[in-house]
């Protein structure tokens, strides 16, 4: 995203405010989306990650009204939510707040808030407008981004103290409890913790992680996302799905290996081998996936902080082939726009990011090979899938802040 089209979007959200409210914001946040480069569906599983926070962001301008009341315009949808802040805390805050009636796109807001009252936070009334860019339905995040952007907000209205890293907790609570999906932690987090012009290698277990420069176009080579026009249906259902088959290959191992397995961090390949044929062959190819991604990423860093590009690349169609066939995260449009981005000459690597069963690809470019990347791989892959495909060149950012208008 370019400086003038960021101006021009918080110049239309303080216009709308403006107009809408009568006042001028106090407080404008923004939160970004993100690809993840190599570690899929490891972060429940305690594993390792190594995303990016891109240049798509969820933007939330706000100030307080006095009452015990939220009210929210979506610029995206043009449409308007209220609700009254419950007085109660704990699991009784969850349920007093209702999921919206007619806006689902309001259930995110409402999740976090009923999140920070359940935890006992403060939480007082205001007016807020939103405005996103993040692709929906794409796999980079924009429900992660939104819920960040809510606690970030309310933080700093209500001069809370929340940290950076605890913000991504209280975000991931809400998804997982309000919402229903049972995602990891690696969303949120990058949300939160995002750094300009690096990837964070996160530990999903102790929430450790260090900021791994990312250098690609020192090296004339780009992070190129391509949404394949497959909205994610998910997902809800066989995102929860994975999970509860990880948690059975959990269980099985641990009884099998006469030791406890906290999650399938703690078992490494070859011993997991060993003990393959005793499992379910879904349970089986569930679990190989989630032990090889985790080696993987540590594989994909060391290549990435060697300058070897082509072993990065590597990794990352290794991934696709390990979520299309042991983890059926995939779809035949996916594959079909991964095939043939791996066969373009410009390309090092490119796999399915995101949860899955649709969305987008990452890829691996270089800089001079864009251009032909556009105007042959998107053309090949629309006239197979018959679907509009657009392409984004990834742009490495901060994660959530107060912005200056």
């Amino acid at each position: 995203m370019t400086t003038a089209t960021k101006d021009a979007r918080l110049s239309q959200i303080a216009d709308t405010f403006q107009k809408r409210y009568g006042k001028a914001p106090s407080v404008t946040v923004r939160a970004p989306g993100r690809v993840n480069l190599i570690g899929e569906h490891t972060d429940y599983n305690e594993g390792f990650v190594f995303p990016v926070a891109i240049d798509r962001e969820m933007i939330i301008a706000a100030t307080a009204n006095g009452s015990d009341r939220i009210n929210v315009y979506s610029l995206d949808y043009d449409a308007c939510d209220a609700f009254v802040i419950p007085t109660s805390t704990g699991d009784d805050a969850m349920s007093a707040i209702a999921k919206s009636e007619k806006h689902a796109w309001a259930d995110y807001l409402r999740a976090v808030i009923a999140t920070l009252r359940k935890r006992g936070y403060k939480v007082s009334g205001f007016d807020a407008v939103l405005l996103g860019n993040v692709p929906q339905g794409a796999g980079l995040s924009s429900s992660a981004a939104y819920e960040v952007a809510v606690v970030t907000l309310v933080n700093n209205l209500d001069n809370l103290g929340i940290s950076a890293k605890d913000a991504a907790l209280i975000a991931q609570q809400a998804e997982n409890k309000y919402i229903g999906v049972q995602c990891g932690i690696m969303d949120q987090f990058i949300s939160a913790l995002g750094k300009e012009d690096s990837a964070l290698l996160v530990d999903c277990r102790s929430l450790d992680f260090r900021a791994v420069p990312l250098n690609l176009a020192w090296r004339d080579y780009a992070i190129v996302i391509t949404h394949s026009g497959v909205q994610r249906g998910l997902v809800t259902s066989e995102y929860n799905a994975r999970r509860a088959e990880c948690n059975e290959g959990i269980q099985a191992l641990s009884s099998m290996l006469g030791r406890k397995l906290n999650s399938l961090r703690d078992i490494d390949l070859a011993e997991f081998e060993k003990q393959a044929s005793k499992l379910s062959d879904k349970v089986a190819r569930r679990c190989r996936h989630v032990i090889s991604e985790n080696k993987r990423v540590l594989d994909a860093v060391a290549a990435l902080e060697s300058a070897d590009l082509v072993e990065f690349g590597q990794l990352l169609n290794a991934s696709h082939c390990s979520l299309r066939d042991d983890f059926e995260v995939s779809c035949p449009e996916i594959d079909q726009l991964v095939e043939l981005s791996q066969q373009h000459d410009g390309v090092l690597g490119a796999r399915i990011t995101g949860g899955g069963f649709g969305g987008c690809t990452v890829a691996v470019v270089a800089n001079k090979a864009i251009d032909s990347f556009k105007d042959e791989v998107i053309p090949a892959y629309e006239k197979l899938s018959g679907k509009h495909a657009e392409v984004y060149i990834c742009v490495a950012t901060d994660g959530a802040q107060v912005l200056e208008l």
